[in-house]
């Protein structure tokens, strides 16, 4: 099965990329690497804000997380042309807006992974790493970066 029958089983439609909020490109591609810059998370076209762990909790963040997924693959199809050409999911970086009391990062960037798990299968796999932040761009309650091996 493709990724885009997988995508559309899910009910997900890719957006177009989103264009940069400052100065730098959505992706870049060297050899068989493509390194997508970080995806801020967006509720209904606007960045989704709070703090986790002070108005937004682990379920909304993994929410957040998941709709960053969708933005991702959005951008990696948009530099590679065709998501099966993806050989690997690499790395993922995700930064939490939170609390410094809070500390379920790693749940919330669950929200990614596991939905690129579900699109890629085994291919989606890949390693990570979270970490709690004071304020990220836009007052977002979640921003994710991405590695990917292609053919």
């Amino acid at each position: 099965m493709s990724i885009y029958d997988r995508l559309s089983q899910l009910g997900i439609q890719l957006p177009p990329v989103a264009t940069p909020a400052a100065a730098y490109v959505p992706f870049v591609r060297t050899g068989s690497l493509v390194f997508l810059s970080g995806h801020i998370a967006r509720r209904d076209g606007k960045p989704w804000v709070g703090q986790l762990g002070a108005g937004i909790d682990t379920a909304e963040g993994k929410a957040a997380a998941r709709a960053i997924a969708i933005e991702l693959m959005g951008t990696l199809h948009a530099a590679v042309g065709d998501l099966n050409q993806v050989k690997r999911i690499v790395k993922l970086l995700g930064l939490v807006n939170s609390a410094p009391t809070f500390t379920e990062h790693h749940l919330v960037i669950n929200g990614c992974s596991e939905l690129l798990g579900e699109v890629f299968g085994p291919t989606g796999a890949h390693a990570r790493s979270a970490f709690g932040v004071a304020q990220i761009p836009l007052g977002a309650c979640v921003e994710i970066e991405l590695i990917a091996e292609v053919v």
